[in-house]
C-alpha cells in the first residue's frame, strides 16, 4: 500500500463563550503540566538522574489526585499527555545537541495550543467535535480537505491577536512527485531583492514590516503609555499591536508560499546558500530587515515542498565565495565590499551583476555536489594566477 504525504490543514474558527472558556482552561493546564514536568526533570538532572516520558506520565496521575491540582481533571487528559510527549521530544533534541535546554512556558509569550489525538475528537462529514464539548466547532472551511480524509491529529490554537485556529493532520493522496525535469536554478537571497535567480530574474522584496511600521510604532507607543498590569485598557492596546504583527506575518507567509511552490514546480534541483541567520540577525543595523525577509522560513518551505514533489534542494556552504567568483572564467576577486553591486572581471572583462553572478556560482557549485559528490568545486583562480583558497565543502544542516 502506497504511503501518502501527511499535511496539516489550518482553518480559522469562532468558538462559543463556553468553548472559548474550556479551551482557555485546557491551554493553561497544558502549560502548567509542561512546566511542572520540566521542573521535575531539571531537579532530577541536578541529581544526575534521568526522568523519561513514562515517569512524568505517572507524575501527572499523582498530581491529579492532589487537592491543589485536582482541577487538572476538569480538562481532557489527551492534551496534557501530548504536552509531556513534546517535552520528551525537546529533551531528545537537547541530548542530540540539536537544540538548547527546554525552557519554561510563559503565558504571555508561549503559544496557546492543545493537541488532540484521534481518541479525543470526532470528525464526521465536515463537522468536528472535541472531547469535553457537546457543540460542534464553527469552522470556516476556506478550502476542502482531501476526499475521504480522516484526520489523525487536531491542534487547537489561539494567536496573540485573539484569533482561534484548528489544524487537522491528514494524509493527502493528491501530493505526488512531479515529472522529473532537467531544469536547475541557483537562488541568492538578499535584502534589496528578496530572491535573485541564476536565470537573471529578480524578485522584489515586499518589505511587509516596513509597510506597517508607522501603524505598528503608533500602537506600541499607545501600549507603552498604559499602566502595567492586567487592566482592560492594556489588554486592548496589546491586542492592537498583536493584530498588526499578525497581519504582517500573514502577508509574508502568503508571499513565501507562492514563491516556493512556483520554484519547486519549475525546477528539479534548487541550490541555495547555507546561511546562519541566527548569527546574522545579531547585526543591529540589519536585524530588522533580515527578520522581515524571513530567509529561514523560505528555506524551510522550500525543503519540505521539495520532499513532497520529488525535487532536490542543495545547500552550498556559507563560506563559498559566490559573490567574489567570476561565473564566466572562475577568477576569484580579492575583495568585494557590500556596496559594490556591479563589477567587471579583471581577467576576462565580463560585467557582472553581483546578485545574478552569485546565483550562477551557487548553481554551478550545487550541481557539482549533486552529481559528483561533496567537495567538488569549479576551478577558480585569483587575478594573479594563483589558485584560490580551498573552501569548505557544501553540506546540509542536520
Amino acid at each position: 500500500m502506497a504511503t501518502h504525504v501527511k499535511r496539516t490543514f489550518k482553518y480559522r474558527f469562532y468558538p462559543t463563550d463556553a468553548q472559548a472558556a474550556e479551551l482557555s482552561r485546557t491551554f493553561g493546564c497544558v502549560r502548567k503540566v509542561y512546566n511542572m514536568a520540566l521542573a521535575a526533570r531539571t531537579e532530577a538532572w541536578a541529581r544526575q538522574e534521568r526522568v523519561n516520558y513514562n515517569q512524568t506520565s505517572a507524575m501527572l496521575t499523582a498530581w491529579k489526585k492532589t487537592e491543589e491540582l485536582a482541577y487538572l481533571n476538569d480538562v481532557s487528559s489527551v492534551p496534557l499527555q501530548q504536552g509531556l510527549r513534546h517535552l520528551q521530544a525537546a529533551f531528545a533534541h537537547f541530548f542530540a545537541k540539536r537544540a538548547k535546554y527546554p525552557r519554561f512556558k510563559v503565558k504571555k509569550k508561549s503559544r496557546a495550543s492543545a493537541e488532540y489525538t484521534s481518541s479525543a475528537f470526532r470528525y464526521r462529514d465536515g463537522s468536528l467535535t472535541l472531547v469535553k464539548m457537546t457543540d460542534l466547532l464553527n469552522i470556516v472551511w476556506s478550502r476542502p480537505l482531501p476526499d475521504g480524509a480522516s484526520p489523525s491529529m487536531v491542534t487547537v490554537s489561539r494567536d496573540g491577536a485573539g484569533r482561534w485556529f484548528v489544524s487537522l493532520l491528514c494524509e493527502d493522496a493528491r501530493v505526488k512527485p512531479l515529472a522529473a525535469t532537467d531544469t536547475a536554478v541557483g537562488i541568492d537571497v538578499g535584502l534589496d531583492h528578496l530572491l535573485t535567480l541564476s536565470t537573471g530574474e529578480k524578485i522584489a522584496n515586499p518589505r511587509h514590516e516596513r509597510r506597517d511600521r508607522e501603524r505598528l510604532a503608533k500602537a506600541q507607543r499607545e501600549l507603552s503609555r498604559k499602566a502595567k498590569g492586567d487592566g482592560a485598557n492594556r489588554r486592548k492596546a496589546w491586542a492592537k499591536v498583536a493584530k498588526i504583527h499578525a497581519r504582517i506575518a500573514d502577508r509574508r507567509r502568503d508571499v513565501l508560499h507562492k514563491l516556493t511552490t512556483r520554484l519547486v514546480r519549475e525546477n528539479q534541483t534548487l541550490v541555495i546558500e547555507d546561511l546562519t541567520v541566527r548569527t546574522m540577525v545579531k547585526n543591529r543595523s540589519l536585524a530588522r530587515a533580515i527578520s522581515d525577509a524571513a530567509w529561514s522560513q523560505f528555506r524551510s518551505m522550500l525543503e519540505y515542498k521539495a520532499g513532497w514533489y520529488g525535487r532536490e534542494v542543495v545547500a552550498v556552504d556559507r563560506f563559498f565565495p559566490s559573490s567574489k567568483l567570476c561565473s564566466h572564467c572562475g577568477t576569484l576577486q580579492p575583495e568585494m565590499p557590500l556596496n559594490v553591486r556591479t563589477w567587471t572581471c579583471d581577467s576576462c572583462g565580463t560585467a557582472h551583476d553581483r546578485d545574478v553572478n552569485a546565483a550562477k556560482n551557487l548553481l554551478a557549485a550545487g550541481l557539482a555536489v549533486s552529481v559528483c559528490g561533496a567537495g567538488v568545486r569549479p576551478q577558480r583562480r585569483t587575478p594573479g594566477g594563483q589558485s584560490a583558497v580551498k573552501q569548505k565543502t557544501p553540506r546540509r544542516e542536520p
